[in-house]
């Protein structure tokens, strides 16, 4: 996945978006321009890549087939609301 940060400096911007989707279609990734200022598309950056995620991996288990050796165990974790709302309050890059 290829994202665009900083989308609400347009006047700053070192790559077009077209330059930028064509990249992204050459390279066949998806795309995204963000802005956390604006709160444009954070969100979704983040849940694009854990769909995408999601179904690579599902595709792999799919190809293994019904032999559960063949895959390895994995742990499930579990993020409520209230985790999120956390990291929110925290902010980014906070020390």
């Amino acid at each position: 996945m290829l994202v665009g940060n900083k989308a609400d400096l347009r006047h700053l911007r070192a790559v077009s978006t077209e330059d930028a989707t064509a990249f992204a279609e050459k390279e066949s990734t998806f795309f995204m321009e963000t802005s956390a200022l604006e709160s444009l598309n954070v969100e979704n950056a983040f849940t694009e890549v854990l769909t995408q995620i999601y179904r690579v991996v599902s595709r792999k288990a799919l190809d293994v087939g019904d032999d559960p050796a063949a895959l390895p165990k994995g742990q499930t974790i579990n993020v409520s609301k209230d985790d999120v709302s956390a990291v929110k309050k925290a902010g980014c890059c906070s020390v």
